[in-house]
């Protein structure tokens, strides 16, 4: 719906208007407030919310706060109040979906191998503008990380009263999904974020869509950057770092590179979301008559991120390769299959599932017998690319 221009003259030409928009859209249900503070009754602040989650303002002067961010905030609170109804979810993620998608317009960039191609780090890559932005519809990832950042904050509150929160957000993409989802549910005087992106497009982007929904008072700085190099400055004062740069079993993304780099920089209570990621394989056996799913044991852990860079003080290179892993298949059992999981524990006792996300599709290999070698070796290599390998 447009906003009301100045020539619009009183309260009731106003809810007129709407009413007539509401019987277009088929809404039922209209409150409408007013507030006549000028002798000659002209309204200076006329709010009007719609059923549905609906929500519009107009002021004469300064609009504060928006209309697209009651909107936005109104939505991120649907899904917060949720996390048990998808459909509500994925109706409130598709909804602010379309007013990013209108805001930034994104769509307008096309598929061009500019907006489509991932960004070169000097370890990893990093999504494409495109991509990126894709990765909100990823809902049961956003609902979770929606709740594990708000929950930190308020848990950072409570443990330091009397400070702002900051948090540094490396690797932000677009729409910046967790401070313009996030940072309408507190004040700027409450939480103030830092954020950096090694894609010049992507980080422009979310600067547009920030200054649109009217939250530019929560952001201190803007870098464009490589997380994997950066080096933060006065990072001792952050609370939270927050790095969303990963994919199914640390795949090609930035994530165990950004936190090389970035823990020995921070203050060690520093609080990380993600918090860690554990990749780990499993074996399962062949499935009886009587048994619906196969049953399966823990084989190994094959990298638990927050052991694997701990090591790191700030002096040390990033390495080549961690550790191999050896997991040896002979002996009296027989397996069906191995499978891979990348568990991602958001934050606390919230992780996200097999299968419940991009980021926890596991990757199943099916064994034949006889074995043509007894044992598997894993290892996650940083250089010159990013993944996980396997030998055997």
């Amino acid at each position: 719906m447009k906003a009301f221009r100045s020539n619009v003259r009183s309260f009731y030409h106003i809810l007129k208007y709407y009413n007539n928009a509401i019987k277009a859209n088929k809404f039922n249900k209209i409150i409408a407030r007013t507030k006549i503070v000028s002798k000659n009754y002209k309204p200076k602040h006329i709010e009007i919310r719609v059923a549905k989650y609906k929500r519009f303002a107009y002021f004469y002067g300064k609009s504060k706060p928006s209309m697209l961010s009651n909107t936005i905030k109104e939505l991120s609170t649907t899904i917060l109040n949720n996390q048990s109804n998808f459909e509500t979810t994925k109706n409130a993620i598709d909804e602010i979906h379309k007013h990013y998608l209108e805001t930034t317009k994104i769509e307008d960039f096309g598929e061009s191998m500019q907006h489509m191609a991932a960004v070169p780090t000097a370890s990893g890559m990093a999504l494409s503008l495109n991509h990126a932005a894709a990765c909100l519809l990823d809902y049961r990832r956003t609902a979770k990380f929606l709740r594990g950042m708000v929950s930190l904050i308020r848990e950072q509150q409570q443990q330091q009263p009397n400070e702002i929160i900051n948090i540094f957000y490396a690797g932000c993409g677009p729409y910046a999904p967790f401070i313009t989802l996030v940072a309408p549910l507190f004040k700027a005087s409450e939480v103030q974020f830092s954020l950096l992106e090694i894609n010049a497009a992507s980080i422009q982007m979310a600067q547009n869509l920030i200054k649109s929904l009217e939250l530019t008072d929560y952001v201190q700085e803007y870098h464009t950057a490589d997380a994997v190099t950066f080096q933060i400055p006065d990072a001792k004062k952050y609370h939270i770092l927050f790095s969303e740069t990963l994919d199914a079993l640390l795949y090609r993304e930035s994530y165990v590179p950004i936190l090389w780099n970035m823990l020995p920089q921070l203050d060690e209570n520093c609080a990380i979301i993600p918090n860690n990621v554990i990749v780990q394989a499993s074996m399962t056996y062949p499935k009886s008559e009587t048994e619906e799913i196969r049953k399966e044991k823990e084989a190994a852990v094959i990298l638990n991120v927050r052991e694997a860079v701990k090591v790191n003080d700030g002096s040390k290179s990033l390495p080549e390769e961690f550790t191999p892993v050896t997991i040896n298949l002979s002996g009296d059992e027989k397996y069906y299959s191995m499978v891979v999981d990348t568990k991602v524990q958001i934050q606390g006792d919230l992780w996200l599932s097999r299968n419940e996300s991009s980021l926890s599709i596991p990757l199943e290999m099916e064994i034949a017998y006889p074995l043509d070698a007894p044992n598997v070796t894993f290892f996650y290599q940083l250089k010159p690319s990013v993944e996980l390998k396997l030998k055997n």
